[in-house]
C-alpha cells in the first residue's frame, strides 16, 4: 500500500517550482489528484458546485457547505452531520467517510471503538478487525484558508476514487472530516481576498492591499477569539460542538491544518521535544514521529521544503493538535507557508494559492497512509493510554478535588459545566467538608476515565524542563474561576458524592426573599451575573444605589448582614414601581440573584438605608477603543463579556476616530491598545477631566502615563546598573540568543494578589487572596496614596506557571490595579487583562466593578 501511494505522489503531484510559476489560468483538479485512479463520475467535482476551479478563488463558507452536502447526497461512502452553529448562524459540519459496509454498522462500530477507552474491557478487543478512526480538521484560523480549500479535494478524492486500494482503506478506516472549524472567520477572509483580487493578472507584491487585511482580520471567530485556544475551555459554540464530536469517537489521529508566514516552508509535528507536557506519554511522541516519516516522503516526492522538531510545542492542552494527546489520541499540527491571497512573492519565489492547497491535500493523504500502516499500533495506543491512566488514578495520592463558592453559584456551576463538557464526572458535595457547604460545592473524583485531563486542569506546576512556551504555561482552572478548592486524600470517601452534575440540569437559582417591596429591595454583589442584573435595572430607568459600608437590615423573619457593594433599590423614588417589581422577578429567575425585600429603612446596626454612604449609580454608557494599534483578542474578550454575559451594549470606536468623536455620550471608555494620536489624547483628557472613567489595561497604561492621565511609575530593576558595572562581560553562544530572550517573557502564568475588599474595585469578593493571569512584563509601583492600589501582588507571587527569577523579583509587591484622579474623572490602570480568553471568570468582576463603580471612587487615587 505504501509503495502504491508513494508512486502516486511522485507521478502526479508535480514539483514545487512548477507549482509556483505564475499563471493567470486556473489549475484543474488534476493538479491536486492522483491521476492513475479512476473517479466515479456521479460524484460532483468542486468545479461543478463552485462554478470555478479549486484554488481559483477563495471558497466562501456557503459554497463549501453546498459542496459537502452535494457529495453526501451522491456518495454511499459519505454521511454528513451539522454539529453546531456559529454566532453568525453558519453551520458547522462533520462528514463521516468510510465504506458502505461500515456505514451499515456505524453505531455498533462506534460502540465497539469506545471500548478502547474502558480499561476494564479493552484487552478483549480484536484490534486487527477494528477500523481506525481519523478526524481531519481544517482552518481553525479563518485567514489560513488552504486547509478548508484542501478539504474540498480530500472529500472528492475519498468519495470518488475507485479501486482496491481505496476500498481497503475505507474498510479499515472511519474518517471524520471537519471542513471548516471557523466558518465566520473563513468567510471574513474569503471576502477580503476575493474582493481585492486583480482579475487579469495576479498581483504578487507583498505590499499590496490583498495581503493586508483590515483590523481585526479573518483569523478569529465572531467575537475575535482564537478558536485554537478553546478546545479545553469550550467557551464558544464552535468548540462545544466540535469537542463533543471528538468525544463521540475518540479518534486515533486528529489532524489540525494551519498556515504560517509566507517566507516559511511547511511544518509538521513532532514539535520541540522538551516542550511536550509531562502528562503526554512518550509513546504519543514516538508515534507522532513515525507518522512524520510518511509526511516527509510525500513532500519529498513533490520537492516541498519542510521541517519538524524545531518549533511549536505540545504543552497547552487547549489547542487542536494537543488536546487529543491527553486523551489517547495523536494530534498533528500542519503549518503551510501562506499565500495570504492568491499569489505572493516570498524568499522561495512566488507562493501560489493552489500550491498551498496541494501541500495540505498531500499531507492529508499521507496521514491516511500512515494510519493504514500503523493501524494496530494506533489502536493499541488508545487502549494503553486509558489502561495506564486507570492505574495512575488508582495509585494517585489525590483521590478527589472539591471546589465551590457558596456566595457565587454561577462561577461554581460554570466550572462544573466546563469539566462536564470534557467528559469529566462531577458530583454535588453531599455533606459539609471544611468550609465547603453541601449543595454549594462540587467533588471531582480522580479515579475516573479522564484522570489525565482532569489532572491537567487542576494541577499547579511551577517547575519546567524548558523555559519557552508557544502558548500559556499554566491554566489551573479553579484559579481561573477564583474558586476555593482543595485536594482530598485520606478524607475522601464516596459518601461525599451527591447527584452527578449534568448540563441538562444547569440552573441559576435565585429567589425573592419576602414580598414585592414597598420600601426597598437589596441584593448582594457576590453572584457572577449581578452586573447583568444591575444593568437591567439602570437601563430601564430604575434608580439604584451601592453600599460603601456594611450594614444589617431587617428582612423577612429576621435580619441579615449586607456587605460592601450591596445594591439597594429604594422604592419611594421610582417612577414606575410595577416595572421595578417585574425586573426584580426577571433577575431572580434569569440571573440567579437572590433579592431581599427590606420593609424599613431603619437598620439594627450600621448605616440606615437613607445614609449618604449609599452612592447613586448611573447607567454605564461604555465604549472601547479598537482598530489599528489594539489587540483584537483583548477587545473581543471584552465585547464577548458585555454581549454574551452581561447583556450590556459596547460601542467599539476605531482608534483613528477617537480624536474626532463626541465622547460626551459615554461615561466609561476602555483601552488595552498600544497608543493614541495627539488629537485622540487631547479629546480623552478633556473627557476624563469632565468626569469620565477611563479604564486602561496592559499596553494602554503606557500611553495613559505618557499623557499624564495615569499617575503610575514602572518598577525598575534596582540591581541592573550595579550589575552592568560589576559583572564581567558574559560570552554566550549565538545560537542561545533566542532562547535567552524568550526566557525573559511571561507567556501566561498565574500570580497571587491581595485585594482590598472595602474598595469599590473589590466589591463582591469574599477573600482578599485572589489569583490573576498575566502574560506581559509590564510592572508598576503601588500608588503613593495608600488607598489608590486596591489590588497588588504578594511577596510570594507565583501560584502556577513559569517565570524567571528576575521577573519574580520585579513583580513582588507591585501594583496590579492603580487608580489616578484627573480633573473630575478617574483613570483605572490594570496591569493584566481581566477577561483573558473568556474562561478567566475569576477577575471579570474587577472589570465590572471598574465600569459600574469607577465613578464612585474618590480619595483613593494616586494623585
Amino acid at each position: 500500500m505504501k509503495a502504491f501511494v508513494t508512486t502516486l505522489f511522485s507521478l502526479f503531484f508535480g514539483v514545487m517550482v512548477h507549482a509556483q510559476v505564475l499563471n493567470p489560468e486556473p489549475v484543474s483538479l488534476d493538479y491536486y489528484l492522483p491521476d492513475d485512479v479512476t473517479y466515479n463520475s456521479n460524484i460532483p467535482t468542486p468545479e461543478e458546485i463552485l462554478g470555478a476551479q479549486l484554488g481559483e478563488w477563495h471558497v466562501r463558507h456557503d459554497q463549501l457547505v453546498n459542496y459537502m452536502y452535494a457529495v453526501a447526497e451522491a456518495s454511499e461512502r459519505v454521511t454528513i452531520t451539522e454539529y453546531a452553529r456559529t454566532y453568525e448562524n453558519r453551520p458547522l459540519l462533520m462528514l463521516t467517510i468510510t465504506s458502505p459496509q461500515n456505514h451499515q454498522n456505524i453505531d455498533e462500530l462506534k460502540e465497539e471503538h469506545l471500548k478502547l477507552t474502558d480499561a476494564s474491557v479493552s484487552d478483549d478487543l480484536d484490534l486487527s478487525r477494528m477500523p481506525a478512526v481519523v478526524t481531519m480538521s481544517y482552518s481553525v484560523h479563518g485567514n489560513e484558508p488552504s486547509g478548508s480549500n484542501a478539504s474540498l479535494a480530500v472529500v472528492y478524492y475519498l468519495a470518488a476514487a475507485q479501486g482496491a486500494e481505496i476500498n481497503a482503506m475505507l474498510q479499515n478506516t472511519i474518517i471524520n472530516v471537519d471542513p471548516s472549524i471557523n466558518p465566520d472567520g473563513l468567510d471574513r477572509f474569503a471576502h477580503w481576498a476575493n474582493t481585492n483580487k486583480s482579475l487579469n493578472v495576479l498581483v504578487t507584491d507583498p505590499n499590496s492591499r490583498e495581503f493586508d487585511e483590515t483590523w481585526p482580520g479573518g483569523r478569529t471567530n465572531h467575537y475575535w477569539f482564537d478558536l485554537n485556544r478553546d478546545w479545553m475551555p469550550m467557551i464558544h459554540p464552535e468548540s462545544q460542538g466540535r469537542v463533543a464530536k471528538f468525544h463521540e469517537w475518540v479518534p486515533q489521529v486528529l489532524t489540525d491544518h494551519h498556515e504560517m508566514g509566507t517566507n516559511s516552508t511547511f511544518f509538521f509535528q513532532p514539535g520541540i521535544p522538551s516542550r511536550t507536557h509531562p502528562l503526554t506519554p512518550q509513546r504519543n511522541q514516538a508515534l507522532t514521529g513515525a507518522i512524520a516519516e510518511y509526511h516527509a516522503e510525500a513532500l519529498d516526492d513533490i520537492q516541498s521544503l519542510y521541517y519538524t522538531r524545531e518549533s511549536f510545542d505540545d504543552f497547552y492542552y487547549g489547542k487542536g493538535s494537543t488536546y487529543p494527546d491527553v486523551q489517547g489520541s495523536i494530534g498533528i499540527l500542519f503549518e503551510q507557508a501562506s499565500s495570504r491571497g492568491h499569489a505572493q512573492e516570498s524568499i522561495h519565489g512566488i507562493v501560489k494559492f493552489p500550491f498551498t492547497i496541494k501541500n495540505q491535500f498531500v499531507t492529508s493523504l499521507s496521514t491516511l497512509e500512515a494510519v493504514q500502516e500503523l493501524k494496530e499500533e494506533l489502536l493499541a495506543n488508545t487502549r494503553e493510554f486509558f489502561k495506564e491512566a486507570a492505574e495512575e488514578a488508582r495509585d494517585a495520592s489525590t483521590k478527589a478535588y472539591v471546589f465551590g463558592e457558596e456566595a457565587d453559584q454561577a462561577r461554581t456551576k460554570h466550572l462544573a459545566e466546563m469539566l462536564d463538557r470534557n467528559q469529566i464526572n462531577v458530583y454535588e458535595l453531599a455533606r459539609d467538608y471544611q468550609d465547603f457547604k453541601a449543595g454549594k460545592a462540587f467533588v471531582v473524583p480522580t479515579n475516573q476515565r479522564q484522570y489525565k485531563l482532569l489532572t491537567a486542569m487542576f494541577e499547579r506546576r511551577t517547575e519546567f524542563t524548558d523555559s519557552l512556551f508557544y502558548d500559556v504555561s499554566t491554566w489551573t482552572m479553579p484559579y481561573a474561576f477564583n474558586l476555593p478548592f482543595a485536594e482530598l486524600n485520606r478524607d475522601y470517601n464516596s459518601n461525599m458524592l451527591g447527584d452527578e452534575f449534568s448540563l441538562d440540569g444547569f440552573e441559576l437559582n435565585g429567589k425573592l426573599v419576602g414580598e414585592n417591596a414597598q420600601y426597598a429591595y437589596a441584593f448582594e454583589w457576590d453572584e457572577y451575573y449581578a452586573p447583568r442584573a444591575l444593568y437591567r435595572l439602570l437601563a430601564n430607568g430604575v434608580r439604584a444605589k451601592v453600599a460603601s459600608q456594611t450594614f444589617k437590615a431587617v428582612i423577612e423573619n429576621g435580619a441579615k448582614d449586607f456587605d460592601y457593594g450591596t445594591i439597594m433599590i429604594p422604592m419611594g423614588v421610582q417612577d414606575d414601581p410595577d416595572k421595578v417589581h417585574e425586573i426584580i422577578q426577571a433577575i431572580t429567575e434569569e440571573d440567579g440573584i437572590t433579592v431581599y425585600d427590606l420593609p424599613t429603612g431603619l437598620t439594627p446596626s450600621g448605616m440606615d438605608l437613607g445614609s449618604g454612604n449609599f452612592e447613586n449609580l448611573e447607567v454605564p454608557k461604555v465604549a472601547m477603543i479598537g482598530g489599528s494599534g489594539s489587540n483584537s483578542s483583548e477587545v473581543g474578550e471584552a465585547w464577548h463579556l458585555f454581549d454574551q454575559r452581561y447583556h450590556i451594549p459596547l460601542s467599539i470606536i476605531k482608534s483613528d476616530d477617537v480624536g474626532r468623536t463626541d465622547l460626551s455620550r459615554y461615561n466609561v471608555i476602555i483601552s488595552s491598545g498600544y497608543g493614541v494620536s495627539e488629537d485622540a489624547g487631547e479629546n480623552l483628557k478633556e473627557w476624563v477631566r469632565d468626569g469620565g472613567t477611563l479604564i486602561v489595561f496592559k499596553n494602554a497604561i503606557r500611553w495613559a502615563k505618557s499623557l499624564e492621565l495615569a499617575n503610575v511609575d514602572y518598577v525598575e530593576d534596582e540591581d541592573e546598573e550595579a550589575d552592568e558595572e560589576e559583572e564581567e562581560v558574559n560570552v554566550r553562544p549565538y545560537v542561545k540568543a533566542g532562547e535567552d530572550r524568550g526566557a525573559g517573557f511571561i507567556g501566561g502564568s498565574i500570580f497571587n494578589a491581595k485585594l482590598d475588599l472595602t474598595h469599590p474595585i473589590g466589591y463582591g469578593f469574599n477573600d482578599e487572596n485572589i489569583t490573576v493571569f498575566r502574560n506581559s512584563t509590564l510592572f508598576i509601583e503601588k500608588g503613593e496614596n495608600p488607598y489608590s492600589t486596591p489590588l497588588y501582588y504578594t511577596d510570594d507571587p507565583l501560584a502556577s506557571g513559569y517565570s524567571n527569577d528576575e521577573n519574580l523579583e520585579l513583580i513582588q509587591g507591585s501594583g496590579a490595579i492603580v487608580i489616578s484622579s484627573y480633573g473630575g474623572g478617574n483613570v483605572i490602570a490594570m496591569t493584566d487583562n481581566p477577561n483573558f480568553r473568556a474562561f478567566w471568570y475569576g477577575t471579570n468582576k474587577l472589570f465590572a466593578n471598574a465600569i459600574f463603580f469607577g465613578e464612585t471612587i474618590s480619595g483613593g487615587t494616586a494623585n
